[in-house]
């Protein structure tokens, strides 16, 4: 299975970019398993389906803080002092995954029992469109600028310039796919 790549962004335009791209190459991956090993998991880890999930439920909050009034998360939030690029973002949430931060409230609940996995299926992955259409559509409504205007509560990080908080949203979703692929393997 091919595991998709991302090109470190820096501008809002090349955010749009590398998340239009990440969304059709991870979809492509999650595509890639039957409906039984959607729902299987991914030896001690997560099933596709529980990553998907997490992943939509993870991007829903983004994407709804993109569309809030800029003076609201100024006053709830405060300005950024100093954006870290792409990389830093991504070496600190490594970081703290190597240190044991979970997933927390983010954590998928646990799938009851179905007798149609196929629409399941077709009902996560039409979750998932629906919140990348979302952060996209957010995305779009701020320029260049504003994203070091404003800040994002993050669980893991504390507070993230809206810029670092696409950083981190651009890199989770790739990072799931590639512990995914990784556990894919080891389990065959």
């Amino acid at each position: 299975m091919k595991v998709p790549e991302v090109v470190p962004p820096s501008t809002r335009d090349e955010l749009l970019g590398a998340f239009a791209r990440l969304h059709e190459d991870s979809g492509a991956y999650w595509r890639a398993f039957d409906d039984v090993a959607f729902f299987r998991p991914l030896g001690q880890g997560w099933s596709p389906a529980d990553n998907v999930r997490h992943l939509s439920k993870s991007i829903r909050p983004v994407a709804r803080a993109l569309g809030l009034p800029r003076l609201l998360l100024l006053l709830r939030f405060g300005r950024p002092k100093q954006a870290r690029p792409y990389e830093r973002i991504c070496a600190d949430y490594d970081a703290l995954l190597a240190a044991g931060a979970t997933a927390g409230r983010f954590t998928p609940s646990p799938l009851g029992p179905d007798g149609d996995p196929a629409a399941r299926r077709v009902s996560i992955m039409a979750a998932r469109e629906q919140a990348a259409a979302a952060l996209s559509n957010g995305i779009a409504r701020w320029t260049n600028e504003q994203l070091d205007h404003r800040r994002l509560p993050h669980p893991l990080l504390g507070k993230l310039s809206v810029r670092e908080m696409l950083f981190f949203t651009l890199y989770h979703n790739l990072h799931h796919v590639q512990v995914a692929e990784r556990r894919r393997r080891e389990a065959t």
